[in-house]
């Protein structure tokens, strides 16, 4: 199991509290439990996220687990990399419009509603489906799943569901697009990092790309032309390279 938790803005530490939560298999010899701090990358995982879920693969893990540091309407890396998404929703959290809002709906295979005993978890069922009937009607259609996971209650469904959306995405063909697509994106994502990094240090250590960073922040120079002439002396990008339109 992979577990991503928020690093801090101001001393990028992290709590990586989860094996503290999972009494039950925290010290069982079957489960690996690894905790991963975002250091603040975007989208609810960590850079090397879907490298570590790879290497627990080639160790010959059967199923991998991959907690988000919790997902709002643009925390949806998870979608790049896992090959089933599935959305736990918690009823009486606050306005469960907001937490519906498009971006988070599009994003989950399965959803579980868990405290299935709270007076609201059938009203936000209702709300849920209500929201998903707006959504495309072909293809995969999210079951939703109510849970007690205090006492066990409805995770042998929700593995079900999981389990017919695994046949399903197998049937289809579609696993493999996906990870096809989820291993182009890492590639793409990692070298953006990378380039940034790279850009950042040249910056550092060019007096003349000094200058124009600072003509920029005097609003004397554009962001644009200014990317356009870092691009070119670090990476000799010219105009004719470039997709930018002011």
């Amino acid at each position: 199991m992979i577990s991503v938790d928020p690093s801090s803005p101001f001393t990028q530490g992290a709590l990586l509290g989860d094996r503290i939560r999972l009494t039950d298999h925290f010290l069982d010899p079957d489960v690996f439990i690894r905790s991963m701090g975002t250091r603040g990358h975007l989208g609810g995982l960590a850079e090397t996220t879907l490298q570590t879920l790879l290497v627990l693969d080639a160790a010959g893990k059967d199923v991998v687990f991959l907690e988000t540091v919790g997902t709002g309407q643009s925390e949806v890396g998870v979608l790049s990399i896992a090959d089933t998404v599935v959305l736990a929703l918690m009823p009486g959290s606050g306005d469960s419009i907001q937490a519906l809002k498009a971006g988070i709906m599009e994003i989950p295979d399965v959803i579980a509603i868990n405290k299935m005993d709270h007076p609201l978890a059938k009203t936000m069922m209702n709300e849920v489906r209500q929201v998903l009937a707006l959504g495309p009607h072909d293809g995969w259609l999210p079951p939703i799943v109510l849970t007690e996971a205090m006492r066990g209650e409805g995770v042998e469904t929700l593995w079900e569901k999981i389990k017919e959306h695994r046949a399903w995405l197998e049937a289809d063909g579609e696993l493999e697009t996906r990870r096809r697509r989820n291993l182009a994106s890492e590639v793409f994502q990692v070298a953006s990092n990378r380039a940034r990094r790279h850009i950042e240090l040249a910056v550092q250590d060019d007096a003349e790309l000094q200058r124009l960073l600072g003509e920029v922040q005097a609003r004397r120079l554009d962001p644009l032309t200014a990317v356009r002439e870092i691009l070119q002396r670090v990476f000799h990008v010219g105009d004719a390279d470039s997709t930018d339109t002011p």
